[in-house]
């Protein structure tokens, strides 16, 4: 299902465009995946994503290869008779074989074959080694030996320069390793999907990548801007429903001025970052008490673990609610009704019999079963291993039980988002909708798919520089934090200063108000177009490109870019003023909230102002207009001025340390 966007920025101005001379009327694309039609991991979300845009390219000539699961193809397959009368006659001829299902052309077409991990590597393998004329692609999307050592909790991206084949070998994992190590070093084309799995796969691949071909999204888009913000009003009522039974009697924060955070993904606590992540709500909370903060946090941790069943109290949290809501609904049927007889007849109501003794009495008992002596729970399920559960020991250790007194509460939720859900009845994309911030502090992330879909969603969110979706970002965005995209160094800092910057970030945007978090998320909404596979599927078939011209060089020819050239576009600093609580201004000294909401915003004018400043990067020459620092005089250093003497927000730590939440909360840049 396509996510969902507004039209904002109608043209990439910057963007260049690729032309494509070349003839695919008599070449064959097939692309080999483990996760064709089969759920496994963020592979199954490229493959859909992408298939859209590449068949619009080749048509009928594009096929894609994988398991035949019989659950899957009656679910994701519709099976029908192939359009292509090669394609037909090699199927038949397999059926006769004995095959489940070797093209039978009259004229010899040019083959690409684009395989994807290790294991579609074996195809590849077999491709060259039988000499078949085909041009290969292999994308590598997380290599295996790094996933592996990086669950260890080896310092990798410090000590690169592994013995891999030892490391391997003690990990048990040599043959997976050889497979494909050799599907590298056998194709026409190596990819993999990010600048840090590059590096990384050139180290443990002994390969350097001879593109990098980022994943991307179906971009649906509105009509109007202003509807993916009341779709996010409306996901966030359902968080709230569910919110207000989980802390049935301990309801004692105002949900108006609650966020809602939240990390998502495979059960990896290092490598997710969940480990760093409680780290620094341990410590968010104690900045918004002794600062004597309003704002509520409530932070999700959706993660699937083992369980055997819904936890009781969850359960009973919901039901209380619901009956909570019956008999108000109760209650005020026999008011109106009450109140319409009594003007039906012309007379004013005698509010003291409005409500009898058996309303006060259904109400009282409502009342008295929201009653609650223990803390709300912080796990929706019971765990199977709840002793030696690294997210549940770590709340222990920091002390994070959800009381009166904590302004940071914490559920975890291991399973997915089901809509069907008896406890929390929405399905992911409506779940990160009604959120405020995605929290990705990720260690290893190659790609990152799920801060991704909350910028086209129109949410802020934390990733890291060590994600392939935090790197691209800061490629392509001067000023990713003022667009929303907080990247978290966690390359060249260390773990506690690390948790530090996160915290300093998370505090930063419990600051913001209702307006600055508005302007924030039509700006992250506005940088889907990056992400959309229309920009991104240009890499691919740059790819595609590149294999034929290696392997049919009579054939085909393949011009790489200039290093001098520019591409792709980089967004600058937005126009206007960064939703930044430390520069906030106010026509007078006190302000609340509904003033603040009614200032005038333009979100058009604003969109405009950013297709304006969209400038291609140059490589060299001169320095484009919006990277040229301000001349003297000019209205522009004055603004910028005005900006670098603003007031930071601070918070108690040691002086002595720069990254710690005692300097600026939001680093204002000229």
């Amino acid at each position: 299902m396509p996510l969902a966007r507004s039209v904002s920025v109608t043209s990439l101005t910057g963007l260049e465009d690729w032309e494509d001379e070349i003839n695919l009327e008599n070449a064959v694309l097939f692309e080999v995946a483990w996760e064709v039609a089969n759920k496994v991991g963020g592979i199954y979300t490229v493959l859909q994503t992408k298939a859209k845009i590449t068949s619009d390219e080749w048509g009928e000539n594009y096929f894609l290869l994988g398991p035949y699961l019989e659950q899957n193809v009656r679910t994701q397959v519709e099976l029908i008779d192939p359009p292509h009368p090669a394609v037909r006659r090699t199927i038949d001829s397999m059926n006769t074989k004995g095959c489940k299902f070797v093209a039978q052309c009259e004229e010899k077409p040019f083959v690409i074959g684009h395989f994807h991990e290790w294991l579609a590597g074996v195809g590849l393998i077999l491709c060259r080694i039988r000499k078949l004329p085909v041009a290969t692609i292999f994308t590598t999307h997380a290599t295996l030996l790094g996933r592996y050592l990086c669950a260890g909790s080896v310092d990798f991206y410090n000590n690169l320069n592994f013995n891999v084949d030892k490391e391997a070998g003690d990990r048990q994992i040599y043959h997976r390793y050889c497979m494909e190590r050799a599907a590298v070093h056998c194709t026409h084309v190596f990819t993999t999907v990010s600048q840090i799995t590059a590096v990384e796969a050139e180290h443990l691949l002994k390969r350097k990548p001879d593109l990098v071909t980022p994943n991307g999204l179906n971009v649906k888009k509105f009509s109007a801007m202003h509807e993916f913000q009341n779709l996010h009003a409306q996901s966030k009522a359902h968080i709230q429903e569910f919110v207000r039974g989980h802390f049935y009697g301990h309801l004692d924060f105002n949900l108006d001025k609650t966020l809602f955070f939240f990390i998502a993904g495979r059960y990896e606590f290092s490598n997710k970052g969940a480990d760093i992540f409680l780290e620094a709500l341990a410590r968010l909370n104690y900045l918004l008490r002794v600062n004597g903060s309003q704002v509520t946090v409530v932070t999700f941790f959706i993660m699937p673990a083992r369980t055997n069943n819904f936890n009781v109290e969850s359960l009973k949290g919901q039901a209380v609610r619901k009956q909570l809501w019956d008999t108000a609904n109760a209650v005020k049927e026999k008011f109106g009704k009450k109140l319409y007889e009594s003007l039906l007849v012309g007379n004013l109501p005698d509010m003291n019999k409005m409500l009898d003794k058996e309303d006060f009495t259904m109400m009282k008992r409502a009342i008295f079963a929201t009653q609650r002596h223990s803390f709300p729970p912080v796990c929706t399920h019971n765990m199977l291993d709840d002793s030696t559960d690294p997210v549940l020991n770590t709340i222990r250790r920091l002390g994070l039980f959800n009381s009166s007194a904590d302004r940071v509460k914490v559920i975890f939720h291991p399973e997915f988002l089901s809509s069907t859900s008896p406890l929390l009845p929405v399905d992911y994309e409506e779940f990160v909708r009604g959120c405020h911030l995605g929290v990705f502090p990720s260690y290893y992330e190659p790609w990152g798919y799920t801060p991704a879909e909350c910028t086209v969603m129109g949410i802020p969110s934390i990733s890291t520089n060590l994600s392939g979706f935090g790197c691209f970002m800061e490629e392509h965005i001067a000023d990713p934090s003022a667009y929303g995209i907080y990247i978290l160094d966690r390359r060249f800092r260390a773990l506690d200063d690390s948790c530090t910057q996160l915290t300093s970030f998370l505090y930063s945007f419990c600051q913001q108000s209702r307006r600055q978090r508005i302007i924030q998320r039509n700006r992250t909404e506005r940088l889907s177009d990056l992400l959309d596979w229309k920009y991104l599927g240009r890499y691919y078939m740059s790819a595609r490109h590149m294999a034929l011209a290696k392997a049919f060089p009579d054939n085909f020819t393949y011009e790489p870019p200039e290093e001098t050239a520019a591409q792709g576009f980089r967004y600058p600093r937005p126009a206007s003023v960064p939703p930044s609580p430390s520069i906030s201004r106010h026509s007078s000294p006190h302000h609340s909230e509904t003033e603040e909401d009614d200032e005038r915003y333009d979100e058009e004018e604003e969109a405009e102002k950013d297709r304006r400043n969209i400038k291609p990067p140059a490589m060299t020459g001169p320095v484009p207009e919006w990277r040229r620092p301000p001349k003297k005089g000019s209205s522009e250093a004055s603004t910028s001025s005005n900006a670098s003497n603003a007031s930071t927000p601070t918070m108690p730590s040691s002086p002595s340390d720069p990254s710690s939440p005692s300097s600026s909360i939001i680093e204002e840049r000229n």
